[in-house]
């Protein structure tokens, strides 16, 4: 166990196994043993066992510049990533699954359901809550790819979340392949080599989720997104005088990421906040000039419309309008 080391600073090929862990342990015992030498070793998951099978595990994982191409193997039957496991840890990257067992491996991610079966694959995010059942025994391999690296090279991947990859497509087939080569072979050492082999397997990975697909697809694309984003328009402006509405809320009400709900809304121009507050100030200002609210207090109108504090809801129309809400009344 000693000989471990975080998954991070891999020179090469290493093993993490079940085999390894004290034979005098009973089932229960090595697979609670091996789930905490996960977590430190690796990442916060918390993993269920077959109920009908002998406990056995075991990951394979090598690293190619900033990529790791990792393999999972055993009796491990469901994997789950909580909010306080993505906090424990703070991984923050995309996973490609690609399930090379018998039986499908059922997820969800942001809301999204999905479902691989023998030779398909999907794409997770490492930085979301997630979770995956499958049969008795699975084997699953995995490229794991930094965040920046993969939002580099290609715009809008949270569109690709949880979305089933075909065992037919050719760019999935050839990753597959190219992968289990590269880690069947020697360790790579020279740079440019080692250069080049990452950005080819990032390059496959944009292939085989349809971030670089034909012009249709990313036409689909851009069609989803804009679907996704007047959702949440419609959503903030459904809520927007309940003092609590938050980005937050809106992402778990749609299925979302609120990373996600924030890159969309920064394509309209306006930030969550920015869209909340016109829609109260536009809304106070209808019901200042409206004779049927004469009675009304200037405080009350702005506390109906979501503001929470009467000095800051005073400056921010004035701000925008150039006028008092008693001047506009």
């Amino acid at each position: 166990m000693s000989g471990l080391t975080r998954i991070s600073s891999l020179l090469h090929k290493t093993v993490f196994s079940s085999r390894d862990l004290p034979s005098d342990l009973d089932g229960k015992a090595r697979f609670a043993r091996w789930q905490e030498m996960h977590i430190a070793k690796i990442g916060s998951v918390e993993f269920g066992a077959s109920d009908n099978l002998p406990f056995e595990a075991e990951i394979e994982a090598t690293i190619i510049g900033p990529l790791i191409l990792g393999q999972m193997a055993g009796t491990i039957r469901q994997s789950k990533r909580q909010a306080r496991n993505v906090a424990d840890d703070g991984h923050d990257g995309y996973l490609l699954f690609i399930n090379r067992g018998d039986t499908a491996l059922a997820g969800t991610q942001v809301g999204r359901d999905y479902s691989i079966g023998p030779g398909q694959a999907a794409l997770v995010s490492a930085s979301e809550p997630s979770r995956m059942i499958g049969g008795d025994k699975n084997l699953w391999t995995n490229v794991v790819i930094p965040r920046d690296v993969l939002a580099a090279a290609f715009k809008h991947i949270d569109d690709r979340l949880a979305v089933c990859i075909d065992a037919e497509s050719e760019a999935l087939g050839l990753l597959t392949r190219y992968c289990r080569m590269i880690e069947l072979g020697p360790p790579l050492v020279a740079p440019h080599l080692i250069a080049h082999v990452s950005e080819m397997v990032v390059d496959l990975v944009g292939l085989a989720i349809g971030a670089k697909g034909e012009a249709a697809e990313i036409a689909s694309l851009r069609g989803l997104r804009a679907a996704r984003s007047q959702a949440i328009l419609a959503k903030i402006e459904d809520g927007f005088t309940n003092p609590d509405i938050s980005a937050r809320k809106v992402a778990q009400e749609l299925g979302l990421s609120v990373r996600y709900v924030h890159e969309l809304l920064e394509e309209t121009g306006s930030s969550f906040a920015e869209h909340v507050l016109e829609l109260r100030l536009q809304k106070t200002r209808q019901v200042l000039s409206s004779r049927a609210h004469d009675k009304l207090l200037v405080s009350e109108i702005a506390y109906s419309c979501g503001f929470s504090s009467l000095s800051y809801f005073n400056r921010a129309f004035r701000h925008r309008f150039g006028c008092t809400p008693g001047s506009a009344r």
